[in-house]
């Protein structure tokens, strides 16, 4: 005699499908949530209002642009950040760098004159490594802690948390700035590193065995990872789509106060559509985990190009609203592409070569967009800035089109991981 229902799975055989966000249900992950939140709210917080801080107070404009080189320029050392994440415990790692964080960032209390100014840019090189840190680092921890069904969700997770400080932590900071001044911002962003430093120091993770790699040359290794990101299948292909797309990408950014412009909108309202863009970033973090289990990461990322490239059309014209709702496309389709790229990135690359494949991605996809940026600022002297639209439309979703014929090389992300075979009470025998 049994008590399971007749038409219980359990009693037939059926595969029962397994949530894969029960993985994220762990004490340990909510744990690392919650060390990577303090994490970001600490490396978010004094991103923009550094450059603010050094253009108050030196009165010069070129000097605050400076200090945006500078949160960039760590982006250089990635590889070697990767490389290193390959090489030593990845949470021991982030203790050291959360806490070297919060102590480049205690010179600034004494901050007084303009000639101090060299202070800032120090604390700011610093302070913009640890998320570079940061990056390289917590792709290792989450493939050693999850399967891979759970890596689409843990990233939707995490991006989630990203978007909502998007969305809150420049209006905060701005406010606060503008009240009293930056020392308390300051105190919160160490409170912050050393905060997610107590938390992954106390956190016991079970990780991948280290590698000594001493039978190749330190370069040999530390350029592993672009061979690895632009050599696997799909991967590769999605990666090079990526460069060609956030390249593009790129002149937006260039352009965005002349659309403005052209859409009778004063400067101020680029607050508003960005914010607009991080809530509907926020929803696509939540929806994109299990679209990548229906229809495959590939096919998520090239969906979401193609209505990135769309949100742009009209930006050419003086269409307010289909503007404003394209910021919102614009938006999901950027971030449910990153979160499709991202896991197939780390489904796709081994433990111990995760720092440096990580680090190699975030290489290859901002310094294009940067360099971008830059030129076509200086094309829009020259140019109109719908033709530069045109050119960015064409480019994006040209990409999102040829990203359709990328096909992931395994059968099915809803595979025998995925699911739980129940055997029949009759074929339990003793």
């Amino acid at each position: 005699m049994t008590d399971t229902a007749p038409d219980d799975p359990a009693a037939v055989g059926q595969l029962v499908p397994d949530d894969p966000a029960r993985h994220l249900r762990t004490p340990v992950f909510r744990t690392l949530l919650v060390g990577w939140t303090l994490a970001n709210v600490a490396d978010s917080l004094l991103t923009l209002l550094m450059a603010v801080w050094v253009a108050d107070l030196t009165g010069s404009a070129a000097l605050g642009g400076l200090t945006f080189a500078l949160l960039g320029l760590p982006a250089l050392a990635s590889p070697f950040l990767g490389h290193l994440a390959d090489r030593v415990s990845r949470r021991h790692m982030l203790v050291v760098a959360y806490v070297v964080g919060a102590f480049g960032l205690v010179p600034l209390f004494w901050v007084r004159e303009p000639d101090q100014v060299w202070v800032i840019f120090a604390s700011t090189l610093l302070y913009s490594a640890v998320a570079y840190v940061t990056g390289a680092c917590q792709s290792g921890i989450l493939k050693d802690l999850l399967p891979d069904e759970a890596l689409g969700h843990a990233n939707g997770r995490l991006t989630m948390i990203d978007q909502v400080f998007r969305i809150a932590l420049p209006v905060l900071g701005a406010a606060v700035y503008a009240l009293v001044g930056v020392v308390p911002l300051v105190a919160v962003a160490i409170a912050g590193f050393l905060g997610a430093a107590v938390v992954f120091c106390l956190v016991r993770i079970g990780e991948s065995r280290i590698e000594d790699g001493d039978d190749e040359p330190y370069l040999v290794a530390v350029a592993a990872g672009f061979r690895h990101l632009f050599g696997t299948q799909p991967l590769g292909g999605m990666t090079w789509n990526a460069v060609i797309v956030f390249a593009s990408v790129g002149l937006v950014n260039a352009v965005a106060f002349a659309v403005l412009d052209g859409l009778g909108l004063s400067a101020a309202w680029l607050g508003p559509l960005t914010v607009l863009q991080g809530v509907a970033g926020f929803v696509a973090g939540a929806v994109t985990p299990r679209l990548m289990i229906r229809f495959g990461r590939p096919r998520v990322y090239a969906v979401g190009i193609t209505a990135a490239g769309v949100a742009l059309v009209p930006l050419m014209f003086s269409w307010v609203i289909p503007a404003v709702a394209g910021q919102a496309l614009l938006g999901f389709g950027v971030t449910a592409a990153v979160i499709a790229w991202i896991t197939e990135r780390q489904v796709r690359t081994p433990e111990r070569l995760q720092g440096r494949v990580a680090a190699a991605g975030n290489l290859v996809n901002n310094l294009p967009g940067t360099a971008v940026t830059a030129l076509g600022a200086g094309l829009l002297a020259f140019v109109d800035y719908r033709l530069l639209l045109l050119v960015n439309v064409v480019v994006v979703v040209g990409a999102g089109l040829v990203a359709l014929r990328l096909r992931d090389t395994t059968t099915s992300d809803v595979s025998d991981a995925e699911v739980t075979r129940v055997t029949p009470a009759s074929d339990r025998s003793g």
